[in-house]
């Protein structure tokens, strides 16, 4: 069975069940035959040879009374034989039984007593079976005869002439469209699951883009939507990985190339000055700390998915934190002539990493000024909602697309297309920024209009009265 398929299993089930059903058919007519049928010979006969035999209780067998009994016989659908001595029987039933005599040794002392003895079994002569019964026939003195009354069984197919036939036609007609059901099912189970496997096949060959169409609601119609939306998934995974290898690439050439091109121009030196070498130098530096940066972020952000980061979690009095955070922005706000306005509740105390709650505050503020126009509005909300603490910052810049919405927080994703080395980081802040705060138990969600601005909500679970005790 183990290298059956599944349809060939299925047939295999839908075939043993039709021979069950015959097998069980058969059965039941040859239960319904030697239950039914020949029990109620038995019980005919049985009644019919006490009701016989009684009329002649105390009597004379004479003449008149056998040939009573003889016009009983032609009328009736028994055969009846009236003897005087039991040995005389073997004159009018010469047959024997199952290959045995009609009446041995423990017969004979049984109808001594008074009692009947049935009879059954096949007479080769007559090619059937026979069932019948001796009664023995008291008189003043005592037995004065016997009657042996007996009839050949019909054969089962003579039984069930009529009824055979119907049951054959109504089986075949029941059995036809039996098949026709199942061979429909069977093609709607697997016309969808050879579809899938095919899929699956163009899928480990990396073709993502096929999808099966299917407006069915069942099981089948579940598992081909589960493998279509798979296959968007890895789609959508593969064109991330071919744009994260992109953007990687970019991040790490733009440095690669000023610290390849300055070192080879140290080394030849052509430059005009010590100034003009210092800056060669220097650009050297700002593309090394940038690619450290880089990959001390990949390595966090990792950190950080992979859940191998360990908080240190402690009691944060969030308002000072911000306000500690906005100190070391002074000097961009006033340089980019920002209005900002700060309306912070204090008292508020939660849970958790300071060192990182200060990165994503520190994260989220320094977006909001490198993104905001100049002189435009720029404000840090702090409050509690509910069981969580908000923290909210809106400018007013560039406005971020709906469709990129949900993008913001992948890996080297920005939604300055041109990826302007003046405003560009790594690209990897903000994907920090959302896995401290998930870390956290937190939320974080961005709202974007072009006639308002950019807003960001932080929220982080208030510590309760009983942590704070």
């Amino acid at each position: 069975m183990k290298r059956f398929t599944l349809s060939k299993k299925l047939f295999t089930v839908f075939l043993s069940s039709i021979a069950f059903t015959i097998l069980f058919s058969f059965f039941f007519i040859h239960f319904l035959y030697s239950q039914l049928y020949i029990s109620s010979i038995e019980e005919s006969i049985v009644y019919q040879g006490k009701r016989t035999a009684s009329h002649y209780h105390y009597g004379e067998l004479s003449d008149e009374i056998i040939e009573k009994i003889q016009w009983y016989n032609i009328i009736s659908e028994y055969e009846i034989i009236v003897v005087d001595r039991l040995d005389d029987l073997s004159s009018y039933f010469p047959y024997k039984i199952n290959y045995e005599n009609l009446v041995g040794n423990a017969d004979r002392k049984r109808l001594e007593n008074g009692a009947y003895l049935l009879k059954k079994g096949y007479v080769n002569e007559l090619g059937r079976e026979i069932i019948g019964a001796i009664f023995p026939i008291k008189g003043e003195s005592g037995l004065i005869g016997f009657i042996y009354i007996y009839v050949p069984l019909a054969a089962i197919q003579d039984v069930f002439r009529e009824s055979i036939p119907l049951m054959v036609t109504v089986g075949t007609l029941f059995f036809f469209a039996l098949f026709m059901v199942m061979n429909k099912i069977l093609n709607s189970m697997f016309n969808p699951l050879r579809d899938l496997q095919r899929l699956s096949s163009e899928v480990s060959k990396g073709n993502y883009s096929s999808r099966i169409e299917t407006d069915r609601e069942d099981e089948i119609g579940q598992l081909t939507n589960a493998f279509n939306s798979m296959s968007l998934s890895l789609e959508e995974q593969e064109k991330r990985k071919k744009e994260f290898t992109s953007n990687i690439v970019h991040e790490l050439r733009t440095p690669l190339t000023y610290i390849g091109g300055y070192t080879h121009a140290l080394k030849a030196k052509i430059y005009s000055s010590p100034e003009e070498a210092e800056s060669y130098l220097t650009t050297i530096e700002k593309e090394t700390v940038r690619l450290n940066k880089l990959v001390n972020d990949l390595v966090e952000l990792n950190h950080l998915q992979e859940n191998l980061y360990t908080l240190h979690n402690e009691p944060i009095a969030i308002a000072q934190l911000i306000l500690d955070t906005m100190d070391l922005f002074k000097i961009l706000v006033a340089e980019k002539g920002l209005q900002l306005s700060m309306n912070i509740e204090e008292n508020s105390i939660i849970t958790g990493d300071p060192q990182r709650i200060q990165q994503v505050f520190y994260n989220v503020i320094d977006n909001a000024i490198k993104y905001s126009r100049e002189a435009g509005r720029l404000n840090i909300t702090l409050k509690k909602s509910g069981k969580y603490i908000e923290f909210q910052v809106d400018n007013e810049g560039i406005h971020i697309p709906k469709e990129d919405i949900d993008r913001i927080g992948e890996r080297f994703f920005r939604t300055d297309k041109a990826r302007n080395r003046t405003t560009g980081g790594t690209g990897l802040g903000l994907s920090i920024v959302k896995e401290i705060i998930r870390l956290h138990g937190g939320t974080f969600s961005i709202e974007s209009d072009p006639s308002i601005g950019t807003s960001v909500k932080i929220h982080l679970k208030e510590r309760t009265k009983d942590e704070v005790n």
